[in-house]
């Protein structure tokens, strides 16, 4: 499942979203069962429907993504477009493409509640891991022109703009 999440990265989204599986300690899955073995599980679903799906939502999840180049032009076009950053203030205080907001709950809502389904919004993470699931989420709230940046901050750093510092994620063991 380690090499299946890596291949597609909203693979666990999409197990979640139709199968109720790997979104929850009970549904959960570890990195090293295969995907056979996780569908044996759960009712014996069939492995061929469930690789179209994930297929499926792979494709989709490129189709929401907005290379960093591209956000560069709309940026240096003008775009009226909303820029929503998804890291930790820490993050988005050392570095975050001019113009972005830091994503509080507070700004969430007034999202979800008084802008139009057509704001264009794009979503900002470090890596471009997570940007993907939160443009899902905004897009299912009705914001459908809602974009994921492909790569990150990272990726828009290193591709599009390399005026902005770049930086390294550290986790400490747990």
């Amino acid at each position: 499942m380690a090499e299946l999440q890596r291949l597609i990265p909203g693979a666990r989204r999409a197990l979640f979203a139709r199968y109720h599986i790997g979104g929850c300690q009970s549904c959960g899955f570890a990195d090293d069962e295969t995907l056979a073995a996780v569908c044996g599980r759960y009712g014996d679903l069939p492995v061929g429907e469930v690789v179209a799906h994930l297929e499926e939502s792979a494709a989709h999840d490129r189709a929401i993504q907005l290379d960093p180049a591209d956000l560069k032009a709309k940026l240096d076009g003008g775009a009226d477009l909303r820029l929503l950053d998804i890291r930790s203030r820490e993050e988005f205080d050392a570095v975050h493409i001019d113009g972005s907001e830091l994503l509080t709950t507070e700004l969430q809502q007034q999202a979800f509640g008084t802008w139009p389904p057509e704001t264009e919004v794009v979503i900002v993470d470090h890596d471009g891991g997570r940007a993907i699931d939160a443009a899902a989420f905004f897009i299912g709230h009705g914001l459908g022109a809602t974009r994921a940046l492909t790569g990150g901050i990272d990726a828009y750093a290193r591709d599009a703009d390399p005026s902005l510092p770049r930086y390294q994620v550290e986790l400490e063991p747990g």
